[in-house]
């Protein structure tokens, strides 16, 4: 065995070719820490933006489950409470709502706390919110929580997508659409753990105080690992075009064109997803006469297609760039559903599902990167249109089916990601620095960095 004292040379040389070439990131006397820890151990910590990648998952995880956890126990809430099917729809709806009027308080907060505090101030609240959920008396609480529910969503989303846009720009690679195939993790992971605890123990209560002790895990986790340096200066909405800085603007201003094309984009790219997911099952089963066995398919192939194109988006964005992935998927995802539709039948309807998963996959992780691009504000306001248009456009398209029938609902969809085609040749897309293959910024940058 070789002695502590022996080939401490080599040692130095090694931590220090693993700083430089940022494979490593050591603060502090590397001598000091492998005393403490062995020098194999300082070897195998993670490089910077890997650490940064799976805090910031973590959080996309935690909307995806939270937000899943108490829509698969909607029939439980609906029997607790003796509602009817449209007082459940409004309860639904009061969600979005709550997205859709957080954006002046989104944006005053972003400038307060920072995205960093406010993702994990909102994460551990909509952590908590699940035990009053489970205990309502009545249905105006059961209202008023949803609608705080919807508002901390916003928060989330916005600062989430915040930190995700900074982590691409500081080292020059791209993440976003991995850490949204997380939400759609999360969102099973939350199924599964329903499916476990109705098998367990039915009760309401259990079952959202184990989500809520699972959700509080994963805060903790992203916590430790998120990217320090990211107070409220690094939110502030300072423009930086050509190298030449302004003032930071002290109060809101008129969304731009630009900022009106993406919302524009945004909203009807996850109507087209929240839609998919909500009515697909129901069209496979009373339009296509599909077997019982069968008919859940059509959300599964949605919703996988979804999950694998977002794990192998990153790598499209950086062949392609952002703005032809989006403008050639939705564009895919229109053709291919309204081809379906016409054809009829299980089979062709689950081929223009894979279509609608497989090209609106990218288009949200897209639009959240131009958008930070723009500043804090556009961001906030893109990702309200977002929460908003995937909470409420299932409804929408449901009162198109109820008046016209369930296949101009769907109708209505393919339209919906062609408009998103529209919007795309309209957004001045930004040269992501990993798609040009720019280096990594030496050393950490602050957020408006990443949003400018």
């Amino acid at each position: 065995m070789v002695g502590p004292g022996l080939h401490r040379p080599r040692r130095r040389r090694a931590a220090g070719r693993l700083r430089r070439e940022g494979r490593v990131h050591v603060q502090g006397d590397w001598r000091a820490i492998a005393r403490r820890r062995g020098l194999m151990h300082v070897l195998r910590v993670q490089d910077p933006f890997r650490r940064g990648q799976l805090a910031i998952a973590a959080l996309f995880c935690t909307l995806g489950f939270q937000y899943a956890t108490w829509a698969a126990r909607i029939p439980a809430i609906k029997a607790h409470l003796g509602l009817t099917a449209g007082e459940v729809g409004l309860l639904l709806m009061a969600t979005g709502v709550g997205a859709a009027v957080s954006f002046p308080l989104v944006t005053m907060l972003m400038r307060r706390l920072g995205s960093q505090r406010l993702a994990l101030l909102s994460s551990t609240c909509l952590a908590l919110l699940l035990i009053p959920l489970a205990v309502v008396p009545n249905y105006p609480v059961a209202l008023a929580i949803m609608l705080c529910d919807g508002v901390l969503v916003g928060c989330l989303n916005v600062s989430m997508n915040a930190q995700g846009a900074a982590l691409e720009v500081r080292h020059g690679r791209n993440a976003m659409a991995k850490l949204h195939a997380t939400f759609s993790a999360g969102s099973l992971g939350a199924a599964l753990l329903a499916s476990a605890m109705n098998a367990v123990n039915p009760a309401v209560i259990a079952h959202f105080g184990a989500a809520a002790a699972v959700l509080l895990l994963l805060v903790v986790y992203a916590r430790q690992g998120l990217p320090e340096g990211e107070g409220p200066a690094a939110d502030e909405p300072e423009t930086q075009a050509a190298g030449t800085g302004t003032k930071a603007r002290s109060r809101w201003t008129l969304p731009t064109r630009m900022t009106l094309w993406m919302c524009c984009a945004m909203a009807f790219g996850t109507v087209t997803e929240g839609a998919m997911n909500d009515w697909s099952a129901l069209y496979m089963k009373d339009v296509a006469k599909a077997s019982a066995e069968l008919a859940p398919m059509g959300i599964a192939v949605v919703s996988g297609m979804m999950v694998l194109a977002r794990l192998f988006a990153d790598g499209w964005r950086s062949r392609w760039g952002d703005g032809r992935i989006v403008r050639v998927g939705s564009a895919v995802a229109g053709v291919g559903l309204a081809l379906a539709l016409l054809t009829g039948g299980a089979v062709p309807a689950l081929i223009g599902f894979a279509c609608v998963g497989l090209g609106i996959a990218a288009v949200t992780p897209c639009v959240y990167v131009a958008a930070a691009a723009q500043g804090a504000e556009a961001l906030t306001l893109v990702a309200a249109m977002g929460t908003t248009g995937l909470l409420g456009g299932p409804p929408l398209i449901g009162f198109v089916a109820n008046s016209a029938g369930l296949v101009w609902g769907l109708g209505a969809v393919a339209c919906c990601a062609l408009v998103v085609t529209l919007c795309a040749t309209r957004i001045r897309w930004t040269g992501h620095a990993a798609a040009a293959g720019a280096p990594a910024a030496a050393g950490p940058v602050g957020e408006e960095q990443a949003v400018h």
